[in-house]
């Protein structure tokens, strides 16, 4: 299958995502930063980055930005569970950067693999033939 990296720094939601993924046959990478994450993007061949929109250091949405400055077929699967002004802002701003997709937290296993295939199918499909 893909493999997927996937930046959030709440440990139990790396593990619960990566369960979801792994179960669905895909290689996960974990990274726990923005800095972290676009570290891998630069150093691994990566199918699919999903990441957390508010953490520390570097934000998602700077991640993003990094990552389609450099990989701009690289798809991006945005998730956040918001702050006080809710997730809607942050993810809005994550698709104009050129997320392929969104997801508010919580989220069900379901959604997230709806997504990832989407995002995966996205992929394929503007590979060169």
């Amino acid at each position: 299958m893909a493999t997927i990296l996937v930046i959030d720094d709440e440990p139990r939601m790396l593990r619960v995502i990566r369960e979801i993924l792994e179960s669905a046959g895909h290689e996960v990478i974990d990274a726990t930063s923005g800095d972290q994450g676009v570290a891998f993007v630069n150093q691994r061949e990566i199918n699919l980055v999903i990441t957390d929109i508010i953490m520390p250091e570097k934000e998602g949405i700077e991640t993003i930005g990094e990552i389609k400055q450099d990989f701009p077929n690289m798809p991006i699967i945005a998730i956040s569970g918001g702050s006080l002004k809710g997730a809607g802002s942050y993810l809005e701003t994550a698709a104009a950067l050129g997320a392929c997709a969104t997801l508010e937290k919580p989220f069900h296993s379901f959604e997230l693999l709806e997504v990832v295939n989407q995002a995966l199918d996205g992929q394929a499909a503007a590979a060169p033939a």
